[in-house]
């Protein structure tokens, strides 16, 4: 039987107890709860994630998001000020140059074009021993059309002297190739790249990224090396914070928890959380069981960390993510699907990686590599994922949408009662759900 279908973001909102929300992950992995969810017999079972065999026959796929969180929020001061900046990298944008990234800042009001940040003060050494002092230095170019901020990184390194002071061996920092002035030589913006917008700051969303405290940084000119002993990313690397949720107040003790343990590319601005359940040994199992395993990539990006603001959900506008579907995972989800076997999407990142790849080609899954909108919502017509492992989700949210989408919107209402009335943990470290 067919449900009306509301396109009301109120309507996709539920009450959880605080105490629900898990601040800190079970040990282990497979040790978390598990609701079944069945939609042809309307059932639900309660087991635990280490028991998810049992629901998979020899023959089925599971598709998991290999993308791997990096260390993306950044604590600084403004260069001219020393006023206390946070930044939240997104995603690396080589179409505008060399490090320019897609960025949420805060606070966002003050933090306008060309202002400079500078992070950190590390201590390197090269081949021959001399050591030299690092700056990761930032400049804000423009905003974007989706609320976030184009920001340029360079590294500025000195020598250290036995008197602790160093001669600067640095070259100028060029104008942003956004501007008039861009040096001759740097590359051009692409024409297909969204244009850089005065919209509304976008400190409203950095903020729901949890704070921390502020590193003690210097300041100094932004500029960039003729050759540098470190690169940017390896600075971000070593200065860059794990973005936890803003809804978990509890340190994280193993940064590696907040990954999952097939994570290998890294992208992502938050984990694909439906992956964290899995251990090395019941990924062995699974295989020796007759599941086969395939990985996508969708590199998590600015929409996990932004609500639906409107009431008509219509009117929602998804931010693009990058998602890559190589030839062999390409093969081996056709080969399931000729020979009638389940693929199962582990998280709903997997979820939107392949439904967008068979959108783009005609309900074919090839070979793709690029970005993805696609905002899943009820009513949508699903054309590769018979079954899916998911957490549970924030209220008026797209993941939210996208569960109620594939499960029916009654349905994942009467399991998140159940669950809460269960005392089942949820967001990102808590408990798992496999709809069938």
């Amino acid at each position: 039987m067919l449900e009306n279908i509301t396109y009301r973001i109120s309507d996709f909102d539920y009450s959880l107890p605080q105490e629900l929300i898990a601040q800190t992950p079970v040990e282990p992995r497979d040790a978390s709860r598990l609701l079944v969810l069945n939609r042809a017999s309307q059932t639900i079972e309660h087991r635990h994630f280490r028991d998810i065999g049992v629901y998979l026959r020899p023959g089925d796929l599971l598709i998991a998001n290999q993308s791997r969180v990096m260390p993306a929020r950044l604590v600084g001061r403004r260069v001219e000020s020393g006023g206390t900046v946070e930044v939240l990298l997104l995603a690396e944008r080589p179409d505008l140059g060399p490090d320019y990234w897609e960025t949420l800042v805060r606070p966002g009001r003050r933090l306008r074009e060309g202002t400079r940040i500078v992070f950190g003060d590390e201590a390197t050494e090269d081949e021959n021993g001399a050591k030299a002092k690092s700056k990761l230095f930032a400049e804000i170019l423009g905003r974007t059309e989706a609320g976030g901020r184009i920001v340029c990184f360079s590294v500025e390194q000195r020598p250290v002297s036995p008197r602790g002071r160093g001669r600067d061996l640095s070259r100028p920092y060029g104008t942003s190739l956004l501007s008039p002035g861009r040096p001759q030589g740097s590359p051009p913006p692409n024409p297909a790249t969204p244009a850089l917008t005065q919209t509304r700051s976008d400190e409203s969303i950095v903020g729901m990224v949890r704070a921390g405290a502020a590193d003690d940084v210097g300041r100094g000119p932004l500029r960039s090396p003729s050759s540098p002993h470190v690169t940017v990313r390896e600075l971000i690397e070593q200065l860059g914070r794990m973005p936890l949720p803003p809804y978990i107040h509890e340190p994280l003790h193993d940064p590696e928890r907040y990954q999952t343990v097939y994570a290998r590319i890294t992208g992502s601005a938050a984990a694909p959380t439906a992956g964290l359940h899995f251990t090395p040994y019941l990924l062995e199992r699974l295989r020796q069981q007759g599941v086969r395993i395939g990985f996508v990539t969708l590199h998590v990006g600015l929409d996990t960390f932004r609500p639906v603001e409107c009431e008509d959900i219509r009117e929602h506008k998804m931010h693009s993510e990058e998602i890559d579907v190589d030839a062999p995972t390409a093969e081996l989800i056709n080969e399931t699907r000729r020979a009638g076997r389940r693929v199962v999407a582990v998280g709903t990142t997997a979820v939107r990686v392949l439904e967008s790849v068979a959108s783009f080609y005609e309900d074919r899954i090839e070979p793709y590599q690029g970005a993805t909108r696609l905002f899943i919502t009820p009513g949508y017509r699903f054309q590769v994922v018979d079954a899916l492992i998911t957490n549970f989700h924030l209220p008026r949210s797209t993941l939210l949408l996208l569960v109620s989408a594939f499960a029916g919107k009654a349905l994942i209402e009467e399991a998140y009662q159940e669950a809460i009335r269960e005392r089942y943990r949820f967001y990102s470290f808590g408990d798992a759900m496999l709809i069938l």
